[in-house]
């Protein structure tokens, strides 16, 4: 990041944890300095208790460094704690907004990125307190004991700082051989994670088709060679921390041979006692980058999962939040919407513009791929218009706060899935059970009376996607959610495709009597049946705006056009 560039949404949460890291590193000094007490008690034992052959020197002695081994341990403990908050800390403040981010990705942007966003938030809250960043911790450490043996000696201080340059090297050498291996195997298993869920997700028709066998073996190809990029990044990691190991041992022995021949030309530092000394502080530099080099896998998780939130929160900014606006009385301005996937990508929708007023009916008429889903999930304020805009009584509803007007509009996408739950919490939003709007949103639409005659009444569960209901049943649930709380918005996109002929009289009288209680209705349909109750009509052609007004003057304009014209043919269907 450039020195003039903002710091990122996520760079801030991180740097709101400098605290705990601050306390982690005070106690990790504190802690690695009380890791020389048995290198001190054993020099101690060796110049004092051996030569007095006393044994209240040697009682107090241990004493003193069972002590020391007690307030170390606590010490470690406290740190391990202390990075364990900061872990927790990150995942309260980053957790809701990657929770928001996951669904605006899929919805603006069409990407099924799944539940990866929250594993990946567990792998850094998990990396917090796992042993790679506790040998970061103990680096100052290392510099400390450094510094000791070139006070006992400067050849055992270059030495031991050869080592770690070598143990450094190491490090660089196995990040190289490791990362990509360890990224392509992330990222093979993540495609197989979603695979799986896809599969799960329509196993009735995988089943139905005899499809398990091939859907099988392309799953097989995936998990296969997240197999093999693991198994490829684990020999090369073991090889560098068998090297890593392997150059620690040696310089312990190095620099206890080392300190020999400098106690044979007296040149050491203390004497005798300090040859032990020197080689076990040498071993002790060395130990942090030992345990950075066995513990880079995990190192190389966390820095993906870290990248792959940072593009997660940069692809979905948290919305600005704006003054309070008053409740909407359902008045709707369509202008000049042109609307699609993403920018340079051809428009599904061109140049609609139309009007209602508070309690009016609009049916959208049009074939499949007319773009009246496109134009149901721009009413709704879910995809953002590459050009016009969409105005419930004079407002963007893609800048009004979803929280703030959900409780004001209904929505029943074309494709209806419940939510896993009870009857009651599907048809109250998952929120506060109002009862008496709960019971006059199920009456509504037909359903109170099949929900009380069940076992378990409106505590009936749905199921994951309302698999244990009917595809009618779970329409008609969907219809009472859309309806709950008296709604003055309601865009239904085919609500009557799974109904029968009771739920279709229902979803009439339904209409009727919100509308006469002041709700606008946008239904998206290609049958005529909706237009009993209709007041004006939209003809949509290719994402084209067809005719627009009331029914009737519609009905009569399509029934004159020419024979053999898109708008003939769909007058020919209505009448």
């Amino acid at each position: 990041m450039s020195a003039s560039a903002a710091p990122t949404e996520i760079e801030l949460a991180l740097a709101k944890l400098t605290p705990f890291f601050w306390r982690a590193l005070l106690l990790s000094v504190l802690a690695g300095l009380l890791v020389l007490g048995p290198t001190v008690y054993m020099f101690e034992v060796y110049e004092r208790v051996v030569n007095s052959r006393s044994a209240m020197t040697l009682a107090m002695l241990t004493l003193m460094v069972l002590l020391a081994i007690g307030v170390m341990e606590v010490l470690e403990w406290a740190r391990a704690e202390t990075l364990r908050e900061a872990g927790d800390a990150l995942d309260q403040t980053l957790a809701p907004r990657v929770f928001k981010a996951i669904q605006a990705v899929h919805l603006k942007q069409g990407a099924a990125v799944g539940a990866q966003p929250m594993v990946d938030l567990r792998t850094v809250r998990d990396f917090f307190h796992g042993p790679a960043l506790g040998a970061v911790m103990e680096t100052p450490v290392a510099l400390v004991l450094l510094v000791l043996l070139f006070v006992i000696h400067p050849l055992l201080g270059w030495v031991s700082l050869a080592g770690a340059v070598l143990q450094v090297g190491l490090s660089w050498l196995n990040e190289r051989s490791t990362s990509p291996a360890l990224l392509g195997a992330n990222k093979s298993d993540m495609s197989a994670k979603a695979y799986v869920d896809g599969t799960l997700r329509h196993s009735d028709v995988i089943a139905a088709m005899g499809m398990e066998q091939d859907m099988r073996r392309r799953w097989l190809v995936l998990h296969e060679e997240s197999l093999g990029l693991q198994s490829q990044a684990s020999d090369h990691a073991g090889v560098f921390q068998a090297l890593g190991k392997l150059l620690q041992t040696t310089l312990s022995s190095a620099l206890l041979g080392l300190g020999a021949w400098l106690v044979m030309h007296d040149q050491l530092l203390g004497g005798p006692g300090m040859l032990i000394v020197g080689s076990v502080l040498g071993g002790r530099v060395l130990a942090p980058l030992v345990q950075m080099v066995s513990q880079w896998r995990a190192v190389v998780q966390a820095r993906g999962a870290w990248g792959r939130l940072g593009q997660l929160l940069e692809r979905s900014p948290a919305p600005v939040q704006g003054m309070p606006l008053p409740k909407p009385q359902g008045r709707v301005a369509v202008e000049n919407l042109v609307a699609g996937a993403s920018a340079g990508a051809p428009p599904f929708v061109k140049g609609l513009a139309f009007s209602l007023q508070a309690g009016e009916v609009l049916a959208v008429l049009g074939a499949s791929a007319a773009g009246k889903t496109t134009l149901a999930r721009m009413l709704m304020g879910l995809w953002s218009p590459l050009a016009g805009n969409v105005r419930l009584d004079g407002v963007d509803v893609s800048v009004w706060n979803k929280a703030e007007l959900g409780p004001h509009v209904g929505y029943v996408p074309q494709d209806v899935e419940l939510l896993e739950g009870t009857l009651a919490e599907n048809i109250v939003r998952f929120g506060e059970i109002d009862e008496q709007a709960l019971h006059e949103a199920a009456k509504a639409v037909g359903l109170h009376a099949w929900i009380t005659s069940l076992p378990q009444g409106y505590n009936t569960p749905v199921g994951d996607a309302g698999v244990m209901l009917s595809g009618g049943q779970r329409q008609r649930v969907a219809l009472a959610r859309a309806l709950y709380g008296m709604p003055v918005f309601v865009v239904l996109d085919e609500p009557n495709a799974s109904l029968d002929e009771i739920g279709n009289a229902a979803l009439m009288s339904a209409l009727q009597a919100f509308k006469a209680r002041g709700t606008t209705f946008v239904v998206m349909t290609h049958l005529p049946s909706i237009l009993a109750v209709a007041d004006k009509l939209l003809v949509l052609q290719g994402g084209v705006q067809q005719a627009f007004g009331p029914r009737d003057e519609v009905l009569a304009a399509l029934r004159g056009a020419s024979a053999g014209t898109p708008a003939a043919a769909t007058a020919h269907r209505i009448a």
